[in-house]
């Protein structure tokens, strides 16, 4: 369904290392050079993120998250049952969910795009549990560990990173991994992916050194799905399970839960705009 707005507001994170007035400048000069000045700005971690019911009696129709995905997760998730739409901009470390509707690229760029006519709303596909909900994916596993040296990383700089960089490296390699249930092979992780024709998990593969090198610089630099996987199946449902409490990546978010954990696949409870 194609998409018209009129009054877009604007969530971002002021104290966010990835914050940058520029462009925060760019995306408000963009919303009144099409038409659609913002009709209110939510800049965390000051304010909140709104709900379905604040974006409704604010007469909004278009939730700008200029943040990373796991802030664009709890803006999804307050919204459900809004009649608006949300548009996800590049304002995080990956921007995964950003680079799905949109291809890599800037966030002005992306917003002339979806205010100009050139949007598509629609659900997405998501990945439920009762631990929560993910819009682009889950990492299920010890590898996770890699996820707060990058933030170590980016909060800290390269030295900081490379004292946890071990930990990390020996939880890979060492620690009990996951498993499809009724598998028998473990891996250090499992990534889901919610898709239209159902969840699809990859194990991550690190069986040699290289491997593991693979898998570190793309945690570290870049999308941690560019290391090496092997495609283990798509179906509605999948349990994982461990011989330890298993550690989950949602969406950037760090969570912690029991084995076995079930997901299933699941549709968005609030449209989202996509201009690729």
């Amino acid at each position: 369904m194609s998409a018209r707005f009129s009054r877009p507001a604007l969530v971002c994170n002021s104290q966010s290392g990835s914050y940058d007035p520029a462009i925060r400048s760019a995306i408000e000069a963009a919303c009144r050079a099409q038409g659609a000045p913002l009709a209110a700005t939510f800049a965390l971690p000051d304010d909140a993120i709104p709900n379905a019911a604040e974006l409704a009696r604010r007469t909004i129709d278009l939730l700008i998250v200029w943040t990373g995905d796991g802030t664009i997760n709890a803006a999804a998730s307050r919204a459900a049952g809004w009649d608006g739409a949300i548009l996800p901009l590049p304002g995080g470390t990956l921007n995964l969910l950003s680079k799905a509707l949109h291809g890599d690229r800037d966030a002005p760029d992306i917003l002339v795009d979806a205010l100009g006519g050139k949007a598509r709303r629609a659900r997405i596909p998501t990945i439920r549990t009762t631990e929560g909900e993910a819009f682009i994916t889950i990492v299920v596993g010890p590898a996770t560990r890699w996820a707060g040296v990058r933030e170590t990383m980016r909060q800290d700089g390269l030295i900081e990173a490379s004292r946890a960089a071990p930990d990390a490296l020996d939880a890979m390699m060492n620690a009990p991994g996951v498993r499809v249930a009724g598998d028998g092979r473990d891996w250090p992780a499992i990534i889901l992916t919610p898709t239209a024709h159902g969840i699809r998990a990859d194990g991550i593969v690190a069986d040699r050194s290289a491997d593991v090198l693979r898998h570190g610089l793309a945690w570290l630099g870049g999308d941690f799905r560019d290391g090496p996987t092997e495609e283990l199946s798509t179906s509605e449902t999948i349990t994982l399970e461990g011989e330890t409490p298993i550690s989950l990546e949602y969406d950037g978010e760090l969570q912690e839960t029991g084995s076995p954990v079930c997901f299933t696949l699941g549709t968005s409870a609030v449209d989202f705009v996509a201009t690729a």
